[in-house]
């Protein structure tokens, strides 16, 4: 019995044991998962920064972002706001290369955009600015169907009273590819950081990092962090086709009509009176530049002016001193504590790279357009040099305004493209390479399309693309100003070689007299006259009178303080006044001559027209300025209606960026005058003049001969430019902007009348398909080297010896691209059928007939005589050039089945000059006295134009794999003569 009690004591104990264990291990699990939830999800803020140090609040106030760095390793920390999750929060990212960079300064793109929490993750989010709905339904709509997207996401580190803190290197310098526009080239090592600005503010941080990029070169990338918050009292005001704003728009997909669906807004500041009771009262809040240190003393005054000039236009509207100046200065130390990269203030900035750019770009709250920010860079270049490199300049003067229709034709035929035409030899086959990939992108790979395709000679313009802000992109003002600068520099070294010729003559005669008195007192005299020429002596600035580069400055910045003011460039401005009124009294000094400072004015060189040399620049902005400032800053809203109403006043006349591209003739870079032939006229007379004293007066003592390269190449500039911007004139359409019942009942679309468009292509034939055009003489061609110092790459390219033959036929390949491409012929025959039965038009047969008459004339009237290949009938430039057009017309000719409804026509006209040229060619091979060159060359000729005039059409299968089926067109012979014409299409 007793042995049953112990067993069964023990087995009592042992279960108590047991389940002592067992609840203890119970007990000690749950304690476990307590501590395990109490572990914290990230480490405290205290561990986190312990090798940080705190950034100091500047102002005195709660930062935006609370800062921690740490200077040994790189590092920066942040705490976000603590409202950082409310909707309605939203901050932008500015991000500046700083440093290291030839465009230091330069605003990139930004990003406006919200934090949105993921779990242990931070992501920053884009919203969709571009569609919203204004009612309840269709906001819950567009808000399923066009969604917000990550931008990036980082991980957050730790929490501080609620808000996380993430690692700022992670966000913005392993992002920085993504961060920074590609021109820029940010690819930074980020193992590698110095940090070289942390400061933190209430509305906003700065953060600037020195870095090396993957290729070794330092950069500083800074990025400004700012809150968006509008102004109170602020309200977007809508556009208008009439007047040139930037725009922020969206659509409403809560509205069914047109007019309400496009909602858009015009970008300006909020600008209030102080006193609204005044007639002219100062503003609440001013519109503040800052002009950098960098900026040269000896311009500052000019840069002030060009700033300036805008407060006539407020002034107008009733505010005083909307903008004001403030110069910052090292040696003083004025404003010196202030980042020119701080979104709190406006710079304008000066970069000494040899650059020839300027650009006034803005930041603005993309809901509203107001603009909240705004930098302008200017760049010395300039001022110092002109492009003289042939390949860079001039592709750009032929595309000036090319449309995508003709950047299409291009791709198809590389032979008509002056880039391609205009290049150095060995860049021609990676240049049309390249063109045949952007051809395959909408609108042919237009830069205004792809921005990041551009290549030479082809400039985006001043739009806004991929961006929330106005970055005006394209923005060439002072490329154009270089080469006037660099004329002004010519026609002085000219200028003082006549002088100095004249002093010493005027010596030498008084040398030769034999009394010593009068030696002496004459001697006296020569002191007198070199006091008095010190005393009338101008102030001059880098070898330039300042009142000639000083103006030139001014007008540059305030028309880059137009684009931070909103406004867009107007490249019809310059027709307001004819040349005699510009060159006279009543308006030099007295009033601007052009209608805005947002065009491209060139500088007003006086040759014939006019009784004195009138201002060579702006002075002041413009009525068309003072017109569309009155639209964007009245305080009066019901005063706009009537505002507009001043539209058909000509020095109002409006036309922007992508109207070049169009068929206005005065929406044109560069021309001037109200008829802009009289402009275009002078420009080649004061070249050739120029061009006359290259070596005699141009090029000094001492100088390299690599001066007469340069000079003639800059007088062959302004003769390129002249004749380009009269082609446009060819099929031109005037295009109006007036509204139904606006003043004077315009017509939106006027044909050019047809006396000036005779006027505009004999004026482009004479001065780019003659040999005599080009005044070139064996003299000069013997004298125009290459520079010695320019490198070993840049001595490959430009042999010493001046290529005569492929420049001046890369010019008259290009010409003729602008005088036949399918769009201006298009737009001629279009124009016949505008244009009343019972009016003059210039018909599409009259245009075609007049180029191939100048081309050939040597046809009609062989030169008597016997003939050598030293003095040939028809000259080797000549040659080249007809050989060229016959090109043209087989292109033109082949089209028979091009889904261009115009081509048929131009087609058979095309066809029929063909067989009227064999004709001639017939006939003039009869001729005995012919040297071997042009014999030789007019039995090419013939030979080819026959075998074009003997093909058929060319059944061929369709091996591209495309639509399948027939393709007929005309064989057209090989270059060489030596392939049939079937092998020669298939080819093509």
């Amino acid at each position: 019995m007793r042995r049953r009690e112990y067993k069964w004591a023990f087995v009592c104990s042992t279960l108590a044991m047991v389940a002592l264990m067992l609840t203890s291990s119970v007990n000690a699990q749950d304690e476990a998962k307590k501590k395990e939830k109490k572990k914290p999800d990230f480490p405290p803020i205290e561990k986190v920064t312990e090798d940080f140090k705190e950034v100091k609040v500047q102002d005195g106030q709660e930062a935006f972002f609370k800062l921690w760095k740490n200077e040994k390793t790189g590092q920066i920390l942040a705490k976000l706001p603590k409202n950082y999750a409310s909707p309605s929060t939203r901050h932008f990212i500015a991000p500046t290369v700083s440093g290291g960079d030839e465009y230091a300064g330069l605003q990139s793109t930004d990003f406006y955009v919200y934090w949105r929490k993921f779990g242990k993750r931070m992501a920053l989010m884009q919203e969709n600015l571009a569609i919203k709905g204004s009612d309840e339904e269709s906001k819950s709509s567009v808000d399923r169907l066009f969604t917000d997207s990550v931008l990036f996401d980082v991980p957050i580190v730790s929490m501080s009273d609620g808000a996380p803190v993430i690692n700022l290197n992670q966000l913005l310098l392993s992002n920085a590819r993504q961060l920074f526009d590609s021109q820029f080239g940010v690819s930074p090592n980020t193992s590698l950081v110095t940090i070289k600005e942390a400061k933190a503010f209430p509305g906003n941080i700065e953060i600037a990092y020195e870095v090396p990029m993957y290729n070794g070169m330092l950069k500083t990338l800074h990025f400004s962090i700012s809150k968006v918050e509008g102004s109170k009292g602020f309200k977007p005001r809508k556009a208008d086709q009439r007047i040139g704003y930037f725009l922020t728009a969206h659509d409403d997909y809560g509205k069914y009509k047109e007019d309400e669906t496009e909602v858009r807004y015009i970008n300006r500041w909020h600008l209030e009176k102080r006193d609204a009771d005044l007639k002219l009262s100062p503003p609440k809040q001013p519109i503040v530049f800052y002009i950098e240190h960098t900026t040269p003393v000896r311009y500052r005054r000019w840069v002030r002016q060009g700033i300036l000039n805008w407060n006539k236009a407020f002034e107008n509207i009733g505010i005083a001193n909307a903008i004001e100046v403030r110069q910052q200065d090292k040696q003083t130390g004025e404003h010196m504590d202030l980042d020119p990269e701080d979104v709190r203030y406006n710079f304008v900035r000066w970069l000494n790279n040899n650059i020839s750019t300027a650009i006034g770009p803005s930041r603005i709250n993309p809901k509203t357009g107001e603009i909240l920010d705004a930098d302008i860079v200017l760049t010395d270049g300039w001022i110092r040099h002109f492009e003289q490199e042939f390949s860079n300049v001039m592709p750009k003067i032929m595309m000036d305004g090319v449309s995508t229709e003709t950047l299409a034709w291009y791709a198809k035929h590389p032979n008509w493209d002056p880039r391609i035409r205009l290049a150095d030899p060995s860049q021609r086959e990676f240049l049309r390479q390249q063109i045949m990939y952007r051809a395959a992108m909408p609108f042919a790979g237009h830069a205004q399309a792809s921005q990041k395709t551009a290549i030479m000679g082809d400039e985006p313009h001043d739009g806004l693309v991929g961006r929330a802000s106005q970055v005006n992109g394209g923005c060439m003002a002072a490329e154009g100003r270089s080469l006037d600068v660099s004329f002004m520099r010519m026609s002085m070294a000219i200028a003082q070689f006549d002088v100095a010729k004249q002093k010493a003559d005027k010596k030498k005669k008084k040398k030769s007299k034999d009394d010593d008195e009068e030696e002496e007192d004459e001697s006296d005299e020569d002191e007198d006259d070199d006091e008095e020429d010190d005393e009338d002596k101008e102030q001059m600035l880098d070898g330039m009178p300042e009142s000639f580069i000083g103006p030139l400055l001014a007008d540059l910045v305030s028309h880059e303080v137009g684009h931070t003011l909103g406004l867009r460039h107007n490249f019809k401005a310059s027709s307001v006044y004819d040349l005699d009124e510009t060159n006279s009294d009543e308006l030099k000094g007295v009033k601007p001559f052009a209608g805005s400072v947002m065009d491209y004015l060139p500088t007003n060189f006086k040759v014939k027209s006019g009784k004195v040399q009138g201002d060579y620049a702006m002075i002041g902005v413009g009525p068309y300025d003072m017109w569309a400032i009155e639209y964007g800053y009245t305080l009066d809203e019901k005063s706009l209606p009537k505002i507009l109403k001043r539209v058909s006043e000509p020095q109002l006349a409006f036309a922007t960026d992508e109207d070049t591209f169009g068929p206005d003739p005065l929406a044109k870079r560069y021309d001037f005058a109200k008829n802009p032939l009289d402009f275009a006229k002078e420009q080649v007379e004061l070249a050739n003049l120029h061009r006359g004293k290259i070596l005699e007066k141009f090029v000094k003592d001492g100088q390299p001969w690599s001066k007469a390269r340069t000079g003639y190449q800059m007088t062959l500039t302004m003769q390129t430019r002249a004749a380009s911007m009269m082609t446009g004139w060819l099929g031109g359409t005037f295009v109006n902007r007036d509204k139904k019942g606006d003043p004077e009942g315009r017509e939106p679309l006027v044909v050019v009348p047809a006396e000036q468009q005779r006027e505009a292509v004999d004026f482009v034939i004479e001065t780019m398909l003659f040999d005599d055009s080009f005044g070139l003489t064996p003299e000069l061609l013997r004298h125009m080297t290459s520079n010695s110092f320019a490198g070993f790459f840049e001595a490959m390219r430009n042999e010493p010896a001046w290529p005569v033959h492929d420049r001046i036929m890369g010019l008259q390949a290009s010409t003729l691209s602008g005088l036949m491409s399918p769009t201006r012929l298009r737009r001629v025959y279009d124009n016949e059928f505008r244009v009343p039965e019972d009016e003059d038009a210039l018909t599409l047969n009259e245009l075609m007939t007049k180029i191939n008459d100048a081309i050939w004339q040597e046809l009609d009237s062989l030169p008597k005589g016997k003939f050598t290949e030293r003095k040939p009938a028809i000259s080797s430039l000549r040659r080249n050039l007809q050989t060229e057009y016959i090109e043209r017309l087989f292109d033109l000719a082949a089209e028979q089945k091009s889904s261009n409804a115009a081509m048929k026509p131009i087609a058979n006209l095309a066809s029929m000059s063909l067989t009227e040229l064999h004709e001639k060619l017939e006939e003039a091979l009869d001729s005995k006295n012919l040297d071997a060159y042009t014999k030789a060359h007019l039995a090419d000729s013939k030979n080819r134009v026959q075998k074009f005039l003997d093909s058929t059409y060319v059944m061929n299968n369709d091996s591209g794999g495309g639509m399948g089926g027939m393709m007929f067109m005309f064989g057209r012979p090989a270059q060489d003569g030596n392939q049939a014409p079937q092998q020669q299409q298939q080819q093509r």
